[in-house]
């Protein structure tokens, strides 16, 4: 699934469509529900991503929220192999959008009222400090992991990038929330603004090459799979101790880790 460096790449990638007016929006599966005539003939006033939403401001109010889920992307070009996957394309005066969607899972939404979803801090966010990440997780025995990627509580951090944040703060991500000490939670936090930027600054995480996997706008693949420490690397030495990493089911999600320096 996309997650917050995915997402951001995409929608900076997207910025030569700001400005641009929407001639025709072709809406090509139907179970997106769309009021096509209050999009077309708006301007593209901006775009932003909230957590792993990615919003079209458009002119005279009103919201275009694309949310990827697990193969979603939207794009500048398109290939033979991803018309049959495409979802909804908008025509601008400039160029055009695709939403490329094979397993259908990604939604698409119009909102006259602002943002309707209610969702955590934003990593990014100034008021996401080490002091509000400890008042998210300390409360709770939940284990920390699963804690942190809890989008009611933080926005747009997944299951790669809280694995590789906890590797990072040498945190064992079976641990409640509760249980962190404050010198942990001052290690944690900057592990997870710095793994965000710098898998932004390497356009994200591809990990195959099929009509499913995250490429950015243009169909360039991400790069930051090379840099990953323990996520998708079972049974491989740890880089910072050399124990076998290892991994586990938590929330029906994989995580990996390391046993030797995570506690």
């Amino acid at each position: 699934m996309p997650e917050l460096p995915e997402v951001e790449t995409i929608v900076r990638g997207l910025s030569p469509v700001k400005g641009a007016m929407i001639d025709e929006l072709e809406v090509l599966d139907q179970r997106l529900a769309l009021p096509v005539y209050k999009i077309v003939g708006k301007t593209i006033e901006g775009i932003e991503r909230r957590g792993k939403y990615i919003l079209f401001r458009l002119s005279g109010g009103g919201d275009l929220i694309v949310h990827l889920r697990m193969s979603g992307r939207l794009t500048l070009t398109r290939s033979p192999a991803e018309e049959k996957h495409t979802r909804f394309v908008l025509h601008l005066d400039r160029g055009k959008v695709y939403f490329i969607n094979p397993r259908r899972l990604g939604t698409v939404e119009y909102s006259q009222n602002g943002f309707p979803h209610e969702i955590g801090i934003d990593p990014f966010d100034l008021k996401f400090t080490p002091q509000r990440l400890e008042d998210i997780v300390t409360p709770s025995r939940a284990p920390i992991k699963p804690l942190l990627m809890d989008q009611r509580k933080i926005a747009g951090l997944g299951n790669i990038y809280a694995a590789e944040a906890l590797w990072r703060a040498g945190i064992d991500p079976r641990r409640g929330g509760e249980t962190l000490t404050h010198k942990e939670i001052q290690a944690l936090h900057p592990a997870i603004v710095g793994i965000l930027k710098e898998a932004i600054d390497n356009m994200g995480t591809t990990f195959g090459e099929t009509v499913s996997d995250y490429r950015n706008v243009y169909g360039d693949y991400g790069e930051f799979q090379d840099l990953l420490a323990v996520y998708g690397r079972e049974k491989e030495p740890c880089p910072r101790c050399g124990e076998s990493i290892v991994r586990i089911v938590q929330s029906g999600r994989s995580t990996f880790f390391c046993p030797g320096c995570q506690r």
